[in-house]
């Protein structure tokens, strides 16, 4: 067999091997191992797996995944999401379907502190959508909105996709932080605009009489400064010590922690035994992400040493798809993919692939990176996977709501989501602007 045929086996059997339930980390060792060794022999295979285990985790960049995740854990469990919905709609009170649009920001916020879609879903769900239902809302549309904005946890800085990519595509992950700036607060405005439009020309999906018929509480300037505090603070130390040149993706990861550690205890909302369950479950989020980095940069190599991804450049570029038919296709796939795998596993999956197409095309890798990640996070909403619907589904544990009325309320966001991929392929400098400033 050519090296061409061994990669286009190796993918064929990682997919099955996905297929039967195998957990994908472990399949891409597999297959990469018994990839190399067919192309070389099983020395160099054995070999190329203690270089892949060596150099692919000791960069100093690696230890930002656990700092980050740290850091969603204790802002979930210190009230820092509530809070944030509760600013938001007090000053959207007044606009049309405004609780709506009040989850959207206030999402937007926590994925700004958080970066981590799945977080999001869950927080929401139990503080937004009872009090859309209180005051009016469907629960189709509540558990919707909730379900809609959640994904902006992977697009607004800091996110764990953003971080993966980087690594994947060797590119700078304060670069990627801040590509995603400008299409996630995008992503929230023709979200809000959907809102409206839905509220206007909709009502009876919207609201369950056909009316909003929200009576809000006044919150006085104290406690809304109060409220305001903790979440400001947050941004400030890990946006503005990023992006002000202060500190390095890590070291905001760090102060990001510290800080919301420091929130936590002063709340009380954070115990001994609490505290040691937090640090066990942040261990074993990041040895699952970095043994999912590990694994496709193993996988990588050996669909380079086949020649696999040089020969689809050739034909996918000088065929008649040519460069941004690739690129429709490759979103597409992905945007399938999402509906019956997790989010990282398809960039696991595909971008070893895709990546050498793409410089071969001379697309820019930052804002292909913004496009990629959109697009994934498209199947978190789309059945039957949709894992930010059965998140929702689990946290909300009410027997009157179907996870197919979260997908039907979390369809129109899907849509919105499709028309902002049309709009950032049309203009890159929406996500490259900032990243090259």
């Amino acid at each position: 067999m050519s090296g061409v045929e061994i990669g286009t086996a190796a993918i064929v059997a990682l997919i099955g091997l996905i297929w039967i339930g195998m957990p994908i980390g472990v399949g891409m060792l597999l297959v990469s191992f018994a990839g190399v060794a067919a192309i070389r022999n099983e020395g160099v295979a054995l070999r190329m797996a203690g270089a892949v285990a060596n150099d692919a985790l000791r960069e100093y960049l690696f230890a930002v995944v656990p700092l980050f995740v740290l850091m969603g854990l204790l802002v979930t469990i210190s009230g820092v999401g509530k809070d944030t919905f509760d600013v938001f709609q007090q000053a959207l009170r007044r606009l049309r379907a405004g609780l709506g649009v009040a989850t959207v920001f206030a999402n937007a916020v926590f994925a700004a502190i958080t970066g981590v879609s799945i977080a999001s879903a869950s927080v929401f769900s139990r503080v937004a959508v009872p009090e859309m239902t209180r005051h009016g809302y469907t629960k189709t549309f509540a558990t919707g909105v909730v379900a809609g904005s959640s994904v902006l946890g992977m697009l607004i800085p800091p996110s764990l996709l953003m971080i993966v990519y980087a690594v994947l595509a060797e590119e700078s992950v304060g670069r990627m932080f801040l590509a995603g700036i400008l299409p996630g607060l995008l992503l929230a405005g023709v979200f809000s605009v959907t809102i409206f439009l839905l509220a206007t020309f909709r009502p009876g999906f919207v609201f369950s009489g056909g009316a909003d018929t929200a009576t809000d509480e006044r919150l006085g300037a104290g406690r809304i400064v109060a409220k305001s505090v903790p979440i400001v603070v947050l941004v400030v130390l890990v946006l503005g010590g990023l992006y002000g040149g202060f500190l390095n993706p890590t070291e905001a990861g760090a102060v990001g922690a510290l800080g919301a550690l420091v929130i936590a205890l002063a709340r009380r909302s954070l115990s001994p035994s609490g505290f040691w369950r937090l640090l066990v479950e942040t261990g074993q989020i990041t040895v699952a992400v970095l043994f999912l980095i590990m694994a496709a940069t193993f996988f990588s190599r050996m669909l380079a040493m086949s020649g696999l991804p040089a020969a689809l450049a050739d034909v996918l570029l000088s065929g008649p798809l040519g460069p941004y038919g690739f690129l429709i296709v490759f979103l597409l796939v992905v945007i399938l993919l999402g509906c019956i795998i997790d989010s990282i596993s398809i960039m696991l999956i595909l971008l070893p692939i895709a990546l050498p197409v793409v410089q071969a095309a001379g697309f820019d890798l930052v804002w292909f990176g913004v496009l990629t990640v959109v697009a994934v996070e498209i199947g978190l909403l789309t059945p039957p996977f949709g894992l930010s619907v059965y998140t929702i589904k689990s946290a909300m544990n009410d027997p009157d709501l179907s996870v197919g009325d979260i997908f039907r309320g979390a369809l129109p966001f899907v849509v919105a989501m499709v028309l902002t991929l049309g709009v950032l392929i049309a203009f890159p400098a929406i996500a490259t602007w900032l990243a090259y400033l």
